[in-house]
């Protein structure tokens, strides 16, 4: 029996655009499935039903690709540069397909980078409305107080506008440096780096090791694999990306 699936979402699968903007198309009377107005609520079987928006036929897209990437320090978080520099995409080149990065860590910076070709997810985790959480591992010289913790974890002004409350745990306390755990709910640029300067703080290394509930794990520098089905389901639903039908 063949699989029927609500017409937003293949839309969606399709690559034509959101679930929430195929919903739109279709109440306003852009899409057609074998020659009729769709409805909302409608259902397809993508084997058997001719599906068009705008008058163009929709076809399946191939599956998408979700990897989690160690970004070794000394790369920078684009598929080329200008000046030369060593991309990430030298890093995927053997994925078999072309993947994008989402969202940044500068070139100082190394840890875990989601690179997938699904865009929507990728708007949905960069988009500044969206708050997943990120976690650091940074060492820092020489120090921290109680007090700048707590600045820090309140929210501090950078260009103009305050950052979004974070967690702060010291790891780590010697006389020479400090390793914190930094959860943010935002990814402005250079974002840690900048709060630590403010009090004069250096930061010496800065590791991502999570990006919601992907985590890097054992990935050893420069290596990638692929996310698992839960990971992505997972992933989706804290960027607020209806999974189910």
């Amino acid at each position: 029996m063949d699989t029927l699936i609500r017409l937003q979402k293949y839309l969606s699968e399709c690559g034509v655009c959101s679930r929430r903007k195929a919903e739109e198309l279709i109440l306003a009377g852009h899409v057609c499935v074998n020659g009729h107005k769709a409805q909302l609520g409608d259902k397809v079987n993508p084997k058997r039903d001719h599906i068009t928006v705008r008058g163009r036929k929709v076809a399946l897209k191939k599956e998408n690709t979700y990897l989690a990437l160690y970004k070794p320090r000394g790369f920078v978080s684009t598929m080329s540069d200008e000046n030369d520099r060593k991309c990430v995409a030298q890093l995927v080149a053997d994925v078999g397909t072309r993947v994008y990065p989402v969202g940044r860590l500068d070139k100082d910076s190394e840890g875990l980078l989601l690179m997938t070709d699904d865009g929507e997810l990728a708007n949905a985790l960069t988009h500044p409305s969206g708050h997943v959480e990120k976690v650091y591992r940074v060492t820092i010289r020489p120090g921290i107080t109680d007090r700048q913790i707590q600045s820090l974890s309140e929210g501090v002004e950078l260009d103009g506008k305050k950052t979004l409350p974070a967690q702060i745990r010291v790891l780590v306390k010697e006389e020479n440096r400090t390793v914190l755990q930094i959860t943010l709910q935002e990814g402005r640029n250079r974002q840690i780096r900048r709060m630590l300067e403010l009090f004069e703080i250096e930061t010496i290394r800065l590791k991502r090791i999570a990006i919601g509930p992907v985590r890097l794990g054992m990935l050893e520098a420069g290596k990638w694999r692929k996310l698992t089905d839960k990971e992505i389901a997972s992933l989706k639903k804290s960027a607020g990306i209806p999974v189910g039908d």
